[in-house]
This record gives structure tokens, sequence and C-alpha cells, in this order.
């Protein structure tokens, strides 16, 4: 039989993907789980395995081609070296499937398919539909009042892909707005954007007229961030906000316990520490834990840490997300940040593991420089840059001693954070590095 390998859901709002690299030829014998194709998309680089062994067939793209979820990219023959027995099995399974599929295509007009919970989140899922049942139940009371002539479903679509429903005209019976209305609506805000980010009335002058030139295209990842980061520059007002701290401390304490973390197969890196340390500065100061929603003019603020970690990699800049940061020991985010360092740096991260951070730490120690001002990456509010740290004499009690001195800067968003308590943020993140085991114990 020949089974379809088809471009699965990436992540949430994310349904697209360029081919890198081809990874097999047809006539190839294939594995379960081996990889097919090495795909991009939102700066993650990941390969696409085969669902079945067998043959490869057919191959439906090549490299550079943008793909969509959904698409069949590669045929498989699963008939060689099986059973009668085997292939039925795989013909009942693959038409589940296919059922599946078609069930899920026909409700996601309604809601986005759910997703499966450990039994521990029960409770907040149960919470969840509530609140969402709540929301709806208003919303009705407010089309009743004719103030949004929309179904609940239009207005639930709406929600989910973040449009706002007051904006759209409605082309159905007396302006009563449709699915389509809304799809339309987000089609043309997105257009809109990519339009305004794109802009530059700056025409470059004739290079060539003083020399040889070369010009190079800007892969995926570049060109995703060259547009996200102007258009986070573009949208946030930044505060740059510098302190030094003492590390003296910090550096005993990593030195002193270095040893228990590599027996996990990590190290006990400076970064690692910080994520600790901010994990529970974003515990004292909730407002660097927000995003900012000037559409509903409400401050959106987060009851669970994830922390953001800048990652140089050869094809830019990466930012894999450590989940819960608050609740893991510091053994377990040294691990955890070798761990997705070493995906990102191998192509092997994938975009699920870039989403969902509410800070950022980006440390450039390891290269030099005294200080930087690195930019809020949106929805963030805020970001940390560590600079490299240096031994200066410091007047303490009547004289000097040696210390070493860790640069810090703070970019955060002033539309949510004011400058006092960009200072105390900072100050605070100060005091913890000069005194970590005060903070983590």
């Amino acid at each position: 039989m020949i089974k379809e390998i088809k471009l699965p859901e990436i992540a949430e709002n994310i349904d697209t993907a360029v081919v890198v690299e081809i990874l097999v030829s047809v006539g190839d014998k294939v594995e379960k789980d081996d990889p097919l194709a090495e795909l991009e998309s939102d700066k993650a680089v990941f390969d696409l395995p085969s669902e079945a062994s067998g043959t490869v067939k057919e191959i439906k793209v090549k490299k550079g081609d943008k793909v969509e979820s959904g698409q069949v990219l590669f045929t498989i023959d699963t008939t060689s070296g099986e059973g009668e027995e085997k292939e039925e099995i795989e013909t009942k399974t693959e038409k589940t499937e296919e059922a599946k599929e078609k069930k899920a295509e026909e409700k996601k007009e309604e809601k986005k398919e759910e997703k499966k919970e450990a039994p521990a989140d029960e409770k907040k899922e149960v919470a969840e539909k509530t609140e969402e049942e709540a929301a709806i139940k208003a919303e009705e009371d407010t089309e009743l009042a004719g103030e949004i002539p929309a179904s609940p479903s239009v207005r639930r679509i709406a929600r989910e892909i973040g449009v706002n429903i007051k904006k759209v005209s409605g082309s159905g019976p007396e302006g009563r707005i449709t699915a389509d209305d809304v799809k339309d609506f987000a089609k043309r805000q997105l257009e809109d954007s990519k339009k305004a980010v794109a802009a530059d009335d700056y025409q470059l002058p004739d290079f060539s007229k003083w020399g040889s030139i070369k010009r190079e295209k800007m892969d995926t990842i570049r060109k995703l961030t060259a547009k996200e980061m102007t258009g986070s520059w573009q949208s946030i007002p930044h505060v740059f906000q510098f302190d030094k701290a003492d590390a003296t401390g910090l550096e005993n304490f990593r030195r002193k316990y270095s040893k228990m973390v590599e027996k996990e197969g990590a190290k006990l890196t400076v970064t690692a520490i910080l994520l600790k340390l901010t994990a529970e500065a974003l515990r004292v100061f909730p407002r660097f834990n927000t995003s900012i929603d000037m559409n509903s003019e409400e401050i959106i603020f987060k009851e669970y840490i994830n922390v953001g970690v800048a990652v140089d990699t050869d094809r830019g800049l990466l930012v894999p997300v450590i989940r819960n940061t608050d609740k893991k020991s510091i053994t377990e985010l040294s691990v955890e940040l070798k761990e997705v360092a070493e995906k990102a740096r191998n192509k092997k991260i994938m975009p699920e593991e870039l989403q969902g951070g509410n800070f950022a730490i980006s440390n450039l120690g390891g290269i030099g420089g005294t200080s930087f001002t690195p930019i809020v990456y949106r929805p963030n509010v805020a970001i940390l840059g560590v600079s490299r740290s240096q031994t200066e004499a410091v007047y303490i009690d009547g004289e000097f001693k040696p210390r070493m001195m860790l640069p810090l800067s703070l970019s955060y968003d002033h539309r949510v954070i004011d400058g006092a308590e960009g200072a105390r943020f900072l100050r605070w993140m100060c005091e913890a590095i000069e005194n970590p085991m005060l903070t983590m114990f």
C-alpha cells in the first residue's frame, strides 16, 4: 500500500514551512521515524520523519519550496516485505487517521482541536472552559443588545486569530459579520503590517561605482529576524537601564557547586544562575512578566514563568524558551539550558520550543563588550542584557579591593513599566547576584 507523508501541524499559528533539504531519493529504503527532509519554520529547522517503513515512491517537493500543513510531501510504498495481515492493520489505521482528519477539519471553524493534557492540568482545563463559556455568554448578551452582529462561533474565530471584531464590517444580511469577514480582515491586517515593516523610502546608491560587490539572499531566519526586530522596535517605546553587580560571590558559588552539576552532564554557567535569579525577580516584579494588549487596552499578567535565552548559531540568533523556570532547580536548569542550546545549534530545535517566553536573557559576556542595548522581543515587555565581567578596584570599608564586576543592561517597554520600577528591578538583580545563596535557598 501507499502511505502519504504530510506536513503535520507545526505549532500554534504556524502552518507553513520551507524545504531546506531533501534527505532521501526515490527508491531509497527507509524505516519508520527516519528523516525524509529538513524543514525550516519560524526560526526553527527540524526533520520530517517517515511515518512508515518501506520504499520512497514519490518526492512531491523540492529544495526551497514553501509547504503548508496537511500537504503531501512524500509517498512511501509499504508493501515491500510486509505480510497481508500487517497491510490490513495499516489500512485500517490509515482509514481511522483519515476519518479523524476529516472530523477535525469539520470542527476547525468552531474551535481548535482539543489538546491532550496531563491529569494534573484537568482542573485548569475545566476552569478555562468555564471562563470561555462565561465570555461567550457575555458576548451573546452583547449581541442581543445589537452591539456586535455576529454569532458566538464567529466571535470565537475572531478571538483565536487576534481580531478585534468591533472593527470588522459585516457583509451578511443587515450587516451581520461572517467568518469570512473576520478572516479577510485578518489577512488585510497582516498584509498592511508586512507592508509597513518592509516599506523603506531610502534608496541605496549604486555601490558598484566604487568597487566590486556581491549580493547574498537573506535566509529564512534572517528575514524573520529583520521583520520581527523592526516591528518590535517600531511598536515598543524602549527605555534602557544600566547597572553593575559585584559578581565575586556569584563566581565563588559557581565554582563551589560546579562539580555537582557536572555529574549530571552539564556546566554551571552564569546564564544558568541568572535564569534562577530572574525567575525569582519576575515573582517580585510581576509587571515584567506581562504583555500589553493595546486593542483592548489591557495588561496581561501571566501566572507562569517562562524565560527565553538567546543562543548564537551559524544561522543567526535563536531564543529557546525554558518553561516553568521558577519550578526547576539550578541543576535542572543547567541541564536543560545545555540541551536546548545544542538543539538550536544542531538544527534540531522545534518551533514550539521558541514560543511562549515571557522574558529573555541575552548574555554576550563570552564574546566581549562593556554594555549593549538589546531590543525587547514582542510580546514580551523586557529583556536582560549581560556583558563581560572584569576585575575592578572597588572602595569597601575604607580601602580598595579587587572585585569581579558584571555589567547589566535592562531594556523595557515604557508603556507598561515606569523608569523607577525598571531601576528597582535591575538593582534587585544586582543584589541577588551579589548574594546568590540568599536568593536561591
